[in-house]
């Protein structure tokens, strides 16, 4: 059964996954659209130019690899809404911003004048009302113990190498955001409530959640 019917979610519905690294973004992209009968977009990982390089060395790479996200998921951004939406996205725009290009500002690794150039540009492109945003944000959370498993059994060699401080920064910087994002709905998931790789049938009351999301939002919209 098409469960975007049964739950009568729109078509040209744009929905992101977000989430800090390891937590099952991509598994979560994947089960909706199959779900739902979405596209997909997902991250560019294995073509980006500076991301070994990054976390070989964060002063030098930091602003580049932010500037390059930037324009990668601005123009990725774009197509999806050109399309007419019905659209899965693995991790948002706003993520580069709110928690990366601001923890190597705050920790030295982005130097100020980079760090005001990335975040002037951010807002003359994304904060604007020109802007497409997604109709909703499901921000998936867990444990720093669970997401460290995670990292471990996927195992990129670029992953293993990093310092597990920088994972647990990076949690705590994923939560603070969360907790201050409002440019638009957040459905919050903690991954020990549910299991889609074990369990297809689990995605279903997520789907059952993910309308009762947007069609509210459009109520108090139309309001």
């Amino acid at each position: 059964m098409n469960l975007r019917k049964k739950f009568d979610i729109p078509s040209s519905s744009v929905i992101t996954i977000a989430g800090t690294v390891g937590i099952g973004k991509s598994t979560m992209t994947n089960a909706l659209a199959n779900a739902l009968n979405f596209r997909t977009s997902f991250e560019k990982v294995d073509t980006n130019p500076y991301l070994d390089k990054f976390y070989e060395d964060f002063d030098r790479w930091s602003f580049h690899l932010q500037i390059y996200f930037l324009a990668e998921r601005f123009k990725e951004q774009k197509r999806i809404f050109e399309y007419g939406g019905g659209f899965i996205q693995d991790r948002s725009i706003y993520e580069d911003t709110g928690i990366f290009a601001k923890m190597h500002y705050e920790k030295g690794t982005m130097n100020p004048t980079d760090y005001e150039t990335y975040t002037s540009l951010f807002d003359a492109m994304v904060m604007t009302p020109y802007f497409p945003h997604p109709d909703l944000l499901i921000y998936l959370e867990g444990s720093l113990d669970d997401i460290l498993a995670r990292i471990k059994v996927r195992g990129r060699p670029m992953e293993q190498q990093t310092p597990i401080e920088y994972w647990t920064e990076m949690h705590r910087r994923y939560e603070n955001w969360i907790n201050q994002f409002n440019a638009c709905p957040v459905l919050r998931l903690n991954i020990n409530e549910y299991d889609l790789i074990q369990s297809e049938e689990s995605i279903e009351p997520i789907v059952e959640r993910i309308s009762s999301f947007i069609n509210h939002t459009k109520k108090v919209r139309r309001v």
